[in-house]
């Protein structure tokens, strides 16, 4: 049983509360009525109500308390010059809530929004909401019109949502609903780049500040702004379009049309008006992706469109305004670019609030079966075919995908290259072992890790014979050499093993990575004390 005070906080409703004559019995009055509940009993109320209404809210007082003896009732009077002006309003309600001496541990507090001005309610709304009143609402309604002189019915509301198990399970849904936009429908699984996704919604849907994605190429910086774009679009938090540019393909006068647009012979050649991409994503998305090639005229320029939205046309005099919201993407160190004297670092300390760095393909291994998934479906939808995998073969990829020999040096453009390749090649719609592993050594041969097929060569041929070395496929040498490599790199066989099989090593019930590299070894007739040199 709840022992505590039952305690509300409400406004004197000057029209609905009012009531001199017997006859106000008769009516509904809602603060009153609170007071009228049998099984609600109300330890105390505080009753706020403007000078003007003094007399009123003495009989009001007085009716509660008539009432209802039990109940303690304690007016205070506050000035409103205007109870319609929001300002003023939430200023004398947030300055009572901050001088109200609160006991939540021993009160219940309840604030009353049936009566006041419409103004009135909403404040008294955000301020709880904002828990400067530590309290829930209660709302007051009459009861049935043919029981008059009834004390009505009331309807206590918790703004702590998490208590409602119907909202909660729509909230997580929809927070559900945005992450998987942002990652184009993909399960992923490293927990990273999960919790990056989920800063990056909260910041997509709360703010509209410029946005800077850095990672490496082929990461998704592209397509990851396109699905901010399409989620704000979603939350009807812009309008326009989604305008996407390449800054690294703009060069010069060029550059300064493309972005800012020109006016009618501001150049040979310029015949009519250009608009420009930052007009042509007025009130929507602008994605400057490798923002670091531009040149130091057009970031000046987008300063100042970025912080006042607007901007003068190239070759013209007359301003142009454009609200939109910026996204830029570079797989460089601007900070870097800064101190070369390549970028400015007032347009850079502009657009670094929100910086987000995607990882590349090789730092999430676990996403790797999701991402193939996904591809093997963008795949089936460009070319009207379903293109699988057997468990044995889709096991042989992933294996590989996930080793550290798989560089993914372009990142999801390999895997997607790679995916369509194995699609074009398996007309039958069956990915084989024969098709994988051609793809495979087409991968590695591609990658040429740290000075490429020589330096493999050179790696194995201080192990083992030239003969032997022949007798091993391309794929297997590069995977063998990057092997030992990495055992030279190390102190201890265990070492090496903990390197190599960092992302399956979680997945099996007893972790010897020491025993998994040497059997490895054995493979090819070599051991620990060989490779090590």
């Amino acid at each position: 049983m709840n022992s505590k005070k039952r305690v509300i906080i409400g406004l004197l409703g000057s029209v609905l509360d009012a009531g001199f004559r017997e006859d106000r019995w008769q009516k509904w009055r809602p603060t009153v009525s609170l007071c009228q509940q049998a099984d609600w009993p109300v330890d105390r109320f505080e009753l706020l109500y403007d000078p003007q209404f003094q007399d009123t809210a003495k009989v009001v007082m007085a009716d509660m308390v008539r009432r209802s003896p039990g109940t303690e009732v304690r007016g205070t009077a506050r000035a409103l010059a205007d109870p319609w002006d929001f300002e003023e309003v939430y200023a004398a309600l947030h300055e009572f809530a901050r001088g109200y001496p609160f006991q939540p541990d021993t009160e219940d507090y309840l604030v009353h929004i049936t009566t006041g001005t419409h103004v009135q309610q909403i404040c008294l709304f955000l301020l709880t909401e904002s828990r400067h009143f530590p309290a829930r609402l209660v709302q007051s309604s009459p009861a049935d019109p043919r029981r008059r002189g009834s004390g009505g019915r009331h309807t206590v509301i918790d703004l702590d949502l998490s208590k409602y198990d119907r909202l909660a399970a729509r909230f997580g849904t929809e927070k559900r609903d945005a992450s998987m936009v942002l990652k184009s429908g993909i399960a992923t699984r490293n927990p990273a780049f999960n919790r990056l996704i989920d800063q990056i919604e909260l910041v997509a849907i709360e703010a509209r500040d410029p946005i800077l994605l850095t990672g490496p190429t082929g990461a998704g910086k592209s397509q990851l702004a396109r699905r901010i774009y399409e989620l704000k679009k979603s939350r009807h938090q812009i309008t326009g379009p989604f305008v996407e540019v390449n800054c690294a393909t703009l060069r010069g006068d060029a550059a300064l049309s493309a972005l800012f647009g020109h006016v009618k012979g501001a150049f040979t050649g310029a015949v009519k008006e250009r608009a420009g991409l930052l007009r042509m994503a007025h009130e929507g998305l602008l994605f400057l992706d490798e923002i670091g090639e531009l040149g130091l005229d057009e970031q000046a320029m987008l300063l100042r469109a970025v912080e006042e939205k607007r901007f003068q046309p190239f070759g013209g005099d007359a301003e142009v305004s454009s609200n939109f919201q910026l996204i830029a993407g570079t797989n460089r160190s601007l900070a870097e670019a800064v101190q070369e004297g390549r970028f400015r670092a007032d347009l850079l300390a502009r657009i670094d609030l929100w910086t987000f760095q995607l990882p590349g393909l090789r730092e999430r291994p676990e996403d790797v079966a999701p991402n193939l998934d996904y591809e093997l479906e963008q795949f089936t939808a460009r070319q009207g075919r379903r293109v699988t995998m057997s468990a044995e073969v889709r096991r042989e990829f992933l294996e590989f995908a996930q080793s550290p020999a798989a560089l993914w040096s372009a990142n999801f453009r390999d895997l997607n290259a790679c995916v369509t390749r194995l699609g074009t090649l398996s007309p039958g719609g069956r990915v084989t072992p024969e098709v994988l592993r051609e793809e495979m050594g087409r991968l590695q041969a591609g990658w040429t890790p740290r000075g490429g097929k020589g330096e493999t060569t050179d790696i194995l041929g201080s192990v083992m014979s030239e003969e032997a070395r022949a007798g091993i496929d391309l794929f297997d040498q590069v995977q063998l050499a990057f092997v030992i490599r990495t055992c030279r790199d190390s102190a201890t066989l265990s070492e090496a093993g903990r390197k190599l099989f960092a992302a399956t090593r979680g997945q099996r019930k007893t972790a010897n990575d020491a025993d998994r590299l040497r059997k490895y070894l054995a493979r090819f007739g070599l051991e620990w004390g060989m490779v090590k040199g």
